[in-house]
């Protein structure tokens, strides 16, 4: 595991805490989940009772008022049990709530924060629709306001907790023809006359994690469900998945290390000519570019922790962090089915499994191609600033 230097003593800690937690807890019953697909509400008890939900939250919501770097250690530790609890967890806290904190009113977020904090109830985050994913900024769904009332028409695609969720935020579009400044964001409760979730998506990967379809037809939320100022939804909603990057970042970390804890151990127990794997020059090499990958992505990951938690702009470096660590994850679990051989194609062995989730990390909140567009366009402006 990594040696990183500035992680303090309260962060080793929480991270042992955690770390205990995931491994005695989920990583038992990661196979199940995955063979079953099924919703692991035991897990979400759990983790809400241990306060996981709650480490960036202020205190007065029920938080803990923790850094984001202690919550991108919780998001590595859970991913790496879990990859699909690590899903849920970054769905509903930096996606599903985050956005609440970060822009709704006060009576907003006295009215719902403190059960999402607390894991009473799980959040959602409606962007992607099924003609604007990449092009986030192409929202067809329509709220028109009518009276105190907004009613909302349209769709969302491939909504992580939608079909478990309690709250969701969610953008429509409310002033036709203004492209990005015609969208603003809402928050919709579950339950809402209107609001229908189609069947769940059946997926390669993360199975368990819920990720559905949703509907609105003619769908009236009160007039104050406006999260954040008319037309500011989409820059907000840019701003949430900033942040929402590192997490994932972390999730695709926490996956590829389960992978490359386990080809270590398997390349030290196999056998081949007589002598351990491990002991050829082969696997060596695999193994310690590997390591390289990881401590490289950590350290991407982590800066980027603390640059939001120092109040900086973290747009290029969330994206380097998700990018870098997403594609390590791919490297990582396909060297390590490599390593497995035949056994590494097999269901009885979790390399595999490893490899179905890590793949979602490089789509899920902007492709790597997006996130290179967002690199690309910062290094570019910045060096357009500077003459």
């Amino acid at each position: 595991m990594s040696r990183f230097a500035e992680l303090s003593e309260d962060h080793v800690m929480f991270q042992k805490m955690v770390r205990d937690f995931a491994s005695q807890e989920i990583a038992p019953r990661a196979a199940e989940i995955d063979r079953k697909d099924e919703f692991p509400y035991w897990a979400i008890e759990k983790m809400g009772e241990m306060g996981l939900f709650g480490i960036i939250f202020p205190e007065e919501y029920g938080g803990s008022g923790g850094d984001t770097l202690m919550y991108i250690l919780a998001m590595e530790e859970i991913a790496r049990a879990s990859g699909t609890v690590g899903l849920i967890m970054a769905a509903h806290v930096s996606l599903g709530t985050y956005p609440i904190l970060a822009f709704g009113t006060d009576e907003q977020k006295r009215k719902y924060l403190p059960d999402l904090v607390a894991g009473k109830k799980l959040g959602a985050f409606g962007l992607t629709e099924p003609g604007a994913g990449s092009d986030a900024a192409g929202t067809k769904t329509r709220a028109e306001l009518q009276g105190d009332h907004w009613v909302i028409n349209g769709s969302k695609h491939w909504i992580t907790n939608a079909g478990v969720a309690g709250t969701l935020v969610v953008t429509a579009r409310t002033r036709p023809g203004k492209g990005a400044d015609g969208i603003s964001a809402f928050i919709v409760e579950a339950g809402t006359p209107g609001l229908n979730i189609a069947k769940k998506e059946d997926k390669v990967g993360l199975r368990g994690s819920v990720t559905n379809p949703i509907f609105f037809e003619d769908m009236k939320i009160p007039k104050e469900n406006l999260l954040g100022e008319e037309g500011t939804g989409f820059r907000n909603f840019m701003r949430t998945l900033d942040g929402g990057r590192i997490s994932i970042g972390a999730m695709a970390l926490g996956i590829a290390q389960a992978a490359f804890d386990a080809a270590v151990d398997y390349a030290r127990q196999r056998e081949q000519f007589g002598r351990p794997i491990a002991d050829f020059q082969a696997t060596q090499f695999k193994l310690a570019d590997l390591a390289t990958e990881l401590e490289a992505a950590r350290h991407l990951i982590y800066s980027a922790a603390r640059l939001k938690d120092m109040g900086e702009r973290t747009t290029r470096y969330s994206a380097m962090a998700k990018l870098y660590a997403s594609e390590v994850s791919m490297r990582a679990t396909n060297q390590a089915i490599q390593i497995f051989g035949g056994n590494g194609y097999s269901r009885e062995y979790p390399v595999e499994r490893f490899w179905r989730d890590a793949k979602l990390t490089e789509i899920g909140e902007g492709t790597s191609e997006i996130q290179r567009i967002v690199i690309a366009r910062d290094v570019l402006r910045e060096a357009a600033s500077k003459g």
